[in-house]
């Protein structure tokens, strides 16, 4: 590997772990029943916080509630990782780099 491609694999390695690190300020709001349940998410798939309304607290059906959260949690995913996607593919301009988004 000559010095100019070491140079530019070291740069770019720098840029994505600083990206990385970016992505952990970024977040992003679902919500799931009509806003019943918000969830906020960061870029790296950490959820930072749950949000369940005591209109949908039901002990007698715990299931509704249940697939309320799973469907926020699975859109919330979802969103960060796309975030993330976003977010990392203007560094590698389309470039899939193993173990990345």
């Amino acid at each position: 590997m000559n010095k100019f491609a070491f140079r530019q694999a070291q740069e770019l390695q720098a840029k994505l772990a600083k990206a990385q690190q970016e992505l952990g300020d970024m977040t992003t709001e679902v919500s799931s029943g009509g806003g019943a349940i918000k969830i906020v998410i960061d870029g790296q798939q950490k959820i930072r916080s749950v949000n369940i309304s005591p209109e949908v607290i039901n002990a007698e059906d715990a299931e509704f509630l249940e697939d309320l959260v799973m469907a926020a949690v699975n859109e919330a995913i979802q969103k960060s990782q796309e975030l993330a996607a976003s977010q990392l593919g203007k560094l590698t301009g389309g470039l899939k780099i193993p173990g990345l988004p």
